[in-house]
């Protein structure tokens, strides 16, 4: 007996997303993926000088409070020819870094961990064991019983209470949990632990671009100056200061986020199996070392890996009108050539054209329009991007650091190759490129120190500054990786001014409606055939759905196959 599912909006998530699933023998045989909330930024862009357009474009999400302002600077960069000096690609690789370990770490404990961590089983465990199971992983120093007793008994006041706060809500007891009590009171130490570590490594956002979220940015480089025995510019104690929280972000993730991830998954191996999806991956790459301008300098590498075959990368080239298109068959947007021509974003436009049944709904009309993301496509195909995406065409293109810290968590899991391409591949790979980030910020920060040792301060180019100097008509296409994948904006600019604008965002791939031809996005892909042992409690469709840490809600209501209340969750 098929049975039907709403889950809307989904927690622990930014933005709104649906998600209606068919689900048969308690297994998900049918799935679709609605974006709830139009943003129009595109729209708001229209006319505005290509120099504020970071401004705009970073507050398109409060979440990746950097990586749009990035995507932007670039974009006018590329249409301008603009190229900033090695300082202030440094610079932005610093804050780059920052921005993904933070969001990493978020991620892992506040927004997925729950899925797989049962809080209230904490109350049962041994602080003692707690302490030689924490020990056994990591050299962490808070790993005493004591600690864990105190940790222990912040919990039992919440139960108490009757007021779980962060933890309320949770599918607290659902039999999908297999974490014994001892590791979930540890996993739930470091929750806490991560609340208090992760608001301290944005700082160096604000040292850099003068706050967070969304600090500054500047076309042409990075809007600060070096002064070494300055008060008000990057100084000598304002770098000692970086170094140190880039030094205590890494053993952050050595001893506490990587042991956890590595601890947790030893017991759902059978997700090595689950989730997996499509068999495309799309990386824009970035972290240059030799300029923006040199891709094959760049710390994750760019490329294309189809069919799952690591023996091949394929090139992508953002500027080739037929390699990317947005599609709008199943979106609520209208094309001047139709509903089933693609168009690449150059000549993308954003027109709403809401279709769908109003609000409040029993289901999405899906043979219809029924999201309000378009459908982005390489070639026609479907691609998943982020940080599988990312691992593996860094480990297929035959980087060595890549391929250590693969080969080395699937040796300690004893786990094969192929449990990459899952739903628990997909959350291990953001941890083990957390782990290289953490390296490579700092070389990135000894690189800077040894370039101003040399005299160099430069943070930014004059060159095409001024409008004056611009051409009456010029297009550009900016890229990076933001934490949840490949992010690219593309401008034209004509007199002076943003004609056109558009941006392919991570989650736009990821969770977009299925095409013309009827082909799933990612998170389509990835839910069928998932596991859902209690409808009432889906736990399992989120683990799916949060291993992309999708970028669009904040609470879920669940409905059965006749459209009755079953379940809410508010904050969890």
């Amino acid at each position: 007996m098929e049975k039907r599912i709403v889950v809307d909006p989904i927690t622990r998530i930014e933005g709104h997303l649906r998600v209606e699933v068919e689900i048969k023998n308690n297994t998900i045989v049918d799935a679709y993926c609605s974006g709830t909330m139009v943003r129009g930024i595109e729209i708001i862009l229209k006319g505005r000088d290509p120099r504020d357009a970071w401004a705009f474009t970073e507050r398109v999400c409060g979440v990746c409070t950097t990586v749009h302002a990035l995507a932007s600077c670039r974009t006018v960069e590329n249409a301008l020819g603009i190229v900033i000096p090695p300082n202030a690609e440094l610079v932005r690789n610093l804050m780059f870094c920052a921005q993904m370990m933070q969001d990493h770490v978020v991620h892992f404990y506040h927004l997925a961990a729950l899925d797989w961590v049962d809080v209230v089983s904490a109350l049962s465990a041994d602080p003692k064991a707690t302490s030689q199971l924490a020990m056994s992983i990591s050299p962490w120093p808070k790993s005493s019983i004591g600690y864990y007793k105190d940790v222990q008994n912040r919990i039992k006041k919440f139960v108490e209470s009757g007021q779980l706060g962060i933890f309320a809500n949770g599918y607290w007891g659902n039999k999908a949990y297999k974490l014994p009590p001892e590791a979930n009171l540890m996993a739930v130490a470091h929750y806490l632990e991560a609340l208090e570590w992760q608001k301290e490594i944005v700082k160096v956002h604000a040292i850099f671009g003068g706050k967070n979220p969304h600090p500054n940015y500047l076309v042409g480089g990075v809007p600060a100056a070096i002064n070494i025995n300055g008060v008000n510019a990057l100084n000598s104690e304002r770098f000692a200061y970086v170094k140190q929280l880039l030094d205590n972000a890494k053993t952050f993730i050595d001893q506490v986020y990587i042991p956890d991830l590595l601890a947790i998954a030893s017991f759902y191996k059978e997700w090595g199996a689950i989730g997996g999806g499509l068999e495309n991956y799309l990386v824009y790459g970035d972290l240059p070392t030799n300029g923006f301008n040199d891709p094959s300098s760049y710390k994750f590498p760019r490329g294309i890996i189809m069919g799952r075959d690591l023996s091949k990368v394929h090139e992508v080239d953002t500027s080739d009108p037929e390699q990317i298109k947005e599609y709008i068959a199943h979106s609520w947007y209208d094309y001047d050539t139709g509903n089933k021509s693609g168009k690449h974003p150059w000549k993308g436009e954003t027109k709403l054209d809401y279709t769908g049944p109003k609000p409040p709904y029993k289901y999405l009309n899906v043979k219809d329009k029924y999201s309000w993301m378009k459908t982005p496509r390489w070639k026609g195909n479907p691609m998943e991007v982020g940080p599988l995406a990312r691992m593996l065409v860094g480990y297929a293109s035959g980087r060595k650091e890549f391929q250590e810290v693969v080969n080395a968590a699937l040796t300690k899991l004893n786990v094969p190759v192929t449990a990459l391409f899952s739903t628990l591949g997909r959350t291990a790979a953001r941890g083990l490129e957390t782990q290289l980030v953490a390296g490579w910020a700092q070389e990135f920060f000894d690189q800077l120190i040894s370039n101003i040792k040399k005299g160099d301060t430069r943070l930014h180019s004059n060159y095409m500054w001024e409008p004056k100097d611009w051409p009456q008509e010029a297009k550009g296409v900016g890229m990076t990786e933001a934490p949840r994948g490949a992010l690219a904006h593309w401008i034209i600019i004509k007199n002076q001014a943003i004609d056109n604008y558009q941006l392919v965002v991570p989650s736009t791939w990821n969770a977009s409606p299925r095409d013309a031809k009827g082909q799933m996005s990612a998170y389509e892909a990835a839910l069928i055939g998932t596991p859902v042992s209690n409808p009432e409690q889906p736990l399992e469709l989120l683990r799916t759905i949060h291993s992309f840490d999708p970028c669009i809600a904040c609470a879920v209501h669940v409905y059965d196959e006749k459209g009755s209340y079953v379940h809410q969750v508010q904050t969890f």
